[in-house]
């Protein structure tokens, strides 16, 4: 019985080994050169997609402005950095050269903003598997993070009823 206070303790720490795989513990994150890029994802695509979408925050924590000026993958043929912009009631995703990350500001890469595009999908995006993006900035040089693919409707934005197109 004296040992009976512990036992929410150990219940605690049980739980917390047990869950020590699961997304609330698994961090993606990565920093090199004062640039940090955090919480990297995906979502999940159909086997026969063709493109997908990373999505990531970025933060500059050097005491100068630097740029995302290109993005690679082994999991894609081409990888970009695009933004959604809403025009006249269509979205379009416009190709960037360069996405400027300003002194001690944080990007978010999020879907229906600024993300990276991966075409020519070399095998499925399935939920709960990981893939290397590696980034390359101007000043901070080539960092390399893992992104964690979630369902398919992970942080969703409702763009069901929009028009899309690509450019």
């Amino acid at each position: 019985m004296k040992y009976l206070k512990y036992l929410p303790f150990v219940l605690l720490v049980g739980v917390l080994i047990a869950n020590a795989e699961s997304d609330l513990f698994v961090s993606h994150a990565a920093e090199k050169n004062g640039m940090a890029v955090t919480e990297a994802w995906s979502r999940a695509r159909p086997a026969n997609a063709a493109v997908g979408g990373a999505f990531m925050t970025i933060h500059n924590m050097e005491s100068e402005a630097d740029s995302l000026v290109a993005a690679s993958s082994p999991i894609a043929d081409r990888v970009e950095v695009h933004n959604s912009v809403m025009k006249d009631g269509v979205m379009s995703m416009m190709h960037m050269e360069k996405l400027l990350i300003p002194s001690g500001e944080m990007i978010a890469l999020k879907p229906g903003g600024f993300h990276i595009m991966l075409m020519g999908l070399k095998k499925p995006l399935a939920k709960g598997t990981e893939f290397p993006v590696t980034l390359k900035f101007a000043r901070a040089g080539e960092i390399t993070v893992t992104v964690q693919v979630k369902d398919a409707g992970a942080m969703d934005m409702d763009m069901h009823n929009q028009k899309h197109k690509h450019n």
